[in-house]
């Protein structure tokens, strides 16, 4: 009787996570439409193992002038899409580290990976994708595999 009380407080807290993570998309896909209608966006992410993910998205006209931007940093699905002030009216290609002062580490990593990517895009390249925690999985053991024979 008690398993099955366990299995139903686990079911539901899976449940809960997944309501919570469906809205969370929900306000990202609705910041990043509404990004979109005023320009091109350049998304840059760091992901948080333990700590705070972050993701900034920058409304950028075709010279690169920043109009608009966002961030969502946090370490639960609780995390809300919020406005990023002091970038408006900057360069994007211009961005580097000392122009971040105000900023905390994980957004400083964040906004200079989506400068790398919107550098990356108009140049005419792709954005490699990353591997998944199981595929880095996969391929280490199959290095460990390889070295054993």
């Amino acid at each position: 009787m008690q398993i099955f009380i366990i299995m139903i407080f686990m079911a539901g807290a899976f449940i809960f996570q997944m309501v919570l993570g469906y809205l969370q998309i929900k306000h990202f896909s609705k910041a990043y439409a509404e990004l979109r209608r005023i320009g091109k966006v350049a998304i840059g992410k760091k992901p948080g193992k333990i700590r705070s993910g972050t993701i900034v998205m920058f409304a950028v006209t075709n010279s690169g002038k920043i109009l608009k931007a966002k961030k969502i940093q946090g370490v639960t699905v609780m995390a809300k899409v919020k406005d990023l002030h002091g970038f408006e009216d900057k360069n994007i290609r211009t961005l580097e580290e000392k122009d971040l002062t105000q900023c905390n580490k994980l957004l400083k990593l964040a906004i200079l990976d989506a400068v790398q990517n919107y550098k990356v895009i108009m140049s005419g390249g792709e954005i490699p994708e990353k591997n998944s925690l199981f595929k880095r999985m996969m391929l280490q053991a199959e290095r460990v595999a390889a070295v054993k024979k």
